[in-house]
């Protein structure tokens, strides 16, 4: 059995992997051996992701026994491994300085495959989500699947930096509106700091579309300290409008800022080059959102 899969099939570079194979755990508390052939067993989760096929039609040769591929993708999901490694990058960019806080936040929509659905779950659910932050993850309340316009979906809300390097991931149901989960999306940009000193969680301003535009959610981020760049709706404009001077002068736009908005969308396609982004074959949320969390790490090891 070979220990890296061939070339074309290899994703990390030798340099690339020296940077993350420390941060791997050894045997996650497990008694037993130490796990071996760490390499070939990502490289085994990348190569499911990227090409959206069943765990089952993994190539053996390649890449072993596929039962011990999925288990160890569950654990590192359950573990939250992916989720340290993508802070301890985005925390060596920032102490280099290659962090653009100027954020911008939005939502994509991914299909929900009839593999993926077929788990007892509410109708509708309330669109919570696990803690990846605790030692042992929870299952999110629905598996994160809502019914939406156009059938059975999740949404992926993402929070990235001015130049669109992933920061944030939050993973609810397909219906649920992209501006009542920015204060979750906010909560979860976490960047710790190579020294002394607390994680920087505060972005300088975020940058939104018009779904987020909302006296509510312009007070929430000035209580935060945070400058909104979102405009307004047309609903709103004509309801400030119909006041006349009780209606308050139009918040402020920086359309400099909001030009550069697109780079969450940019984003957003890069991550769904990969098949089993593009569309949702997990039955769990949080194997899921582990895929998605890798995806933004491989991202942050390329830049």
């Amino acid at each position: 059995m070979s220990t890296s899969a061939p070339p074309r099939q290899h994703v990390l570079s030798d340099e690339q992997w020296e940077r993350i194979e420390p941060l791997l755990p050894s045997n996650a508390g497990r008694k037993g051996h130490p796990f071996r052939h760490n390499r070939m067993i990502v490289e085994g989760i990348v190569y499911r992701y990227r090409t959206g096929i069943p765990w089952r039609d993994l190539p053996r040769e390649w890449f072993g026994p596929w039962q011990t591929v999925w288990k160890r993708h569950y654990l590192y999901a359950r573990l939250g491994v992916w989720d340290r490694i993508h802070d301890e990058l985005m925390a060596e960019a920032d102490a280099r300085g290659d962090i653009d806080w100027t954020v911008s936040v939005d939502a994509t929509v991914t299909r929900a495959h009839q593999h993926g659905t077929n788990t007892t779950r509410p109708d509708q659910p309330t669109g919570a989500r696990a803690n990846h932050r605790k030692p042992v993850a929870g299952e999110p309340e629905g598996h994160a699947v809502g019914r939406s316009r156009g059938g059975l979906s999740s949404k992926v809300h993402a929070a990235v930096d001015g130049r669109g390097m992933p920061l944030a991931i939050v993973l609810t149901g397909g219906q649920r509106n992209d501006g009542a989960m920015l204060a979750s999306v906010l909560d979860e940009i976490r960047v710790p700091r190579c020294g002394p000193g607390r994680p920087r969680v505060r972005p300088n301003a975020v940058v939104g579309d018009k779904a987020y535009s909302s006296g509510k959610t312009r007070r929430m981020l000035t209580a935060r300290g945070v400058k909104a760049v979102i405009p307004q709706k047309s609903d709103e404009i004509a309801a400030r409008q119909r006041k006349g001077s009780r209606g308050g002068r139009p918040p402020s736009l920086d359309k400099t800022a909001y030009a550069g908005r697109n780079v969450v969308e940019r984003r957003f396609g890069l991550a769904k080059q990969w098949r089993g982004i593009a569309t949702r074959y997990d039955k769990h949320a949080i194997t899921y959102r582990a895929g998605v969390v890798l995806c933004a790490v491989i991202a942050w090891l390329r830049k």
